[in-house]
């Protein structure tokens, strides 16, 4: 697969890969997933996780769930050393085909209004926003709301 390719080629998170991803995780959010919640995601069918490496360097990451039809990517992350380079983009076409190859129609995320540069990616890539969730994210003075976006999966 080239590098020009818009799909990433993706391999399955596994647990032993964790302890190469939460440095990632907390140098890329204020407020990272927890090893705890990986963990679970990794215990449970219902989640789908996936490792883009690079050289054996663990470069992004993806925790999808999928249900009646329904996408939903719940982190989706590119080592911020790596960032603006078209990688966010390649791994979230990535993660809608692996969705709509498990038979998923829609696709949802949740965004923070604060992260400009993820919303300007989702925008550019066909979601819309569809709702807010109320004090959904941990903040600094308190919560933050989560912009609930949606793409139809061709």
């Amino acid at each position: 697969m080239s590098d020009s390719s818009p799909i990433l080629p993706l391999r399955s998170m596994s647990l032993a890969d964790l302890e190469r991803i939460m440095p990632i995780e907390e140098r890329a959010y204020p407020y990272p997933w927890t090893l705890g919640i990986f963990q679970d995601c990794l215990k449970h069918k219902t989640y789908h996780a996936y490792i883009y490496e690079l050289d054996q360097q663990i470069i992004a990451y993806c925790v999808l769930s999928i249900a009646v039809g329904e996408l939903h990517i719940l982190n989706i992350t590119v080592e911020p050393s790596h960032q603006n380079q078209g990688l966010g983009k390649r791994l979230l076409a990535s993660a809608e085909q692996i969705g709509s190859g498990l038979g998923a129609q829609d696709c949802f995320l949740e965004v923070r209004p604060s992260n400009t540069a993820a919303i300007h990616l989702y925008l550019a890539q066909g979601f819309n926003e569809v709702g807010l969730r109320k004090n959904y994210y941990p903040a600094k003075n308190g919560r933050e709301h989560a912009i609930l976006m949606a793409k139809t999966l061709v």
